[in-house]
């Protein structure tokens, strides 16, 4: 039974929870990743996404260079140990609905982090595309309130949404154009 820590990715980039959150979007564009765990000093305290910084921050108008991550980030960070299996990981992110677990010693010290990515490259193929397909379902989002796009079955700006060849609905809108 393979342990996460065989396939986890160590030596993970955190931020401190007085880091502003300009800060942490350099970070995440330097590093081409949309998460950073937030800690004091090996503690995890939370996790911040780039969708956090976009919902939290920039949709609320907050200024990224004074907002400190603490106000953004989500606290309640999903984690596994670093002797857990594999198995053990991927029930934790099915069940929680994410692609991606802080992983932890047993002295609760952020020791790094483990994707779906690193389960399918380094661990069990299967395991991993299970897993991503349970937690990808497509959510069905309550549209009342749009107007016309909500009993038309359009996206919110009124758009159809495009088909795949299979005949499917294509998950991503169109989004309409400014005066239209």
């Amino acid at each position: 039974m393979t342990q996460v820590s065989q396939v986890m990715t160590r030596g993970v980039r955190t931020m401190a929870p007085d880091a502003t959150v300009l800060q942490a979007a350099r970070t995440m564009e330097e590093m081409d990743i949309g998460v950073l765990p937030v800690c004091d000093e090996h503690r995890l305290l939370g996790m911040l996404t780039d969708r956090d910084i976009v919902l939290r921050c920039v949709a609320r108008g907050l200024p990224a260079e004074r907002t400190v991550v603490a106000e953004l980030m989500t606290q309640d960070a999903r984690w596994c140990y670093d002797d857990a299996s594999i198995e053990e990981a991927m029930a934790r992110m099915r069940e929680s609905q994410i692609r991606r677990l802080a992983v932890l010693d047993r002295d609760k010290h952020l020791v790094g982090m483990v994707s779906l990515g690193d389960v399918a490259v380094k661990g069990d193929m299967g395991e991993a595309g299970e897993a991503l397909e349970e937690i990808s379902e497509p959510a069905a989002p309550d549209r009342a309130g749009f107007g016309e796009a909500a009993s038309s079955g359009g996206s919110a700006a009124g758009q159809p949404h495009s088909k795949k060849k299979d005949g499917k609905p294509d998950k991503i809108a169109k989004a309409s154009k400014p005066g239209r």
